[in-house]
């Protein structure tokens, strides 16, 4: 069987952009989905904010609200941000708890082969302005993706080290591709960016996976 492998940021606007056609191409391809979190590019590259582009930010505020309007979906800043920086110098905090978090709970998800159905209940929330990093909401995210938190949470607090070589091994597979999300790689072949969906389908139809 083909193999999908999909590395995804939880504070990506352009992954939450993505996820409902990622869905939707599990269902409807003959393909192995692998979801594959990754830490953002603020933890893996501190100072990538403080060494940027000024152009970066503003044009993506400009530019996500625009793709989620025609895409219609809901869209709203982050309540509150999964990364804690200043915004204003780009200076990345040393200790991400929020983030720490999302990435424990995303990985034991996939433990269960629902991690991108967690992932998109999640950014539905993290990316529409709603509450999100409370209790209720991400227990309400985990029943919407049909998990349960308390298990998810659980089985996380016992696979401290597998978790962090998980995320290593997908973070070092990433980079053989690409250092963006969301990636797609379908069997090798990488798609980058929310824009290359149309591509990776027209790929799926090309070598006949479409399901009857």
């Amino acid at each position: 069987m083909a193999v999908l492998e999909i590395y995804w940021s939880f504070r990506s606007p352009y992954s939450y952009l993505a996820t409902d056609r990622l869905c939707a191409i599990r269902e409807d391809y003959d393909v192995e989905v692998k979801f594959r979190p990754v830490r953002p590019l603020a933890m893996r590259e501190p100072d990538f904010f403080e060494r940027g582009r000024k152009q970066f930010v503003p044009y993506l505020m400009r530019d996500f609200p625009r793709e989620a309007q025609r895409l219609g979906l809901p869209f709203g800043l982050p309540n509150p941000d999964p990364i804690d920086m200043d915004m204003a110098s780009g200076k990345v905090a040393p200790d991400q708890p929020l983030m720490d978090r999302l990435m424990r709970l995303g990985i034991a998800a996939e433990e269960t082969g629902k991690g991108l159905d967690f992932a998109r209940a999640v950014s539905r929330r993290v990316w529409s302005g709603a509450a999100w990093s409370d209790d209720a909401s991400l227990g309400d995210a985990a029943q919407e993706a049909g998990l349960d938190l308390a298990a998810l949470e659980g089985w996380a607090n016992e696979n401290g080290q597998k978790i962090a070589e998980t995320i290593e091994a997908s973070e070092t597979a990433q980079l053989t591709h690409h250092w963006g999300v969301p990636l797609m790689v379908l069997d090798g072949e990488p798609f980058f960016g929310q824009d290359r969906i149309d591509a990776l389908i027209w790929r799926l139809d090309q070598i006949g996976l479409k399901r009857d």
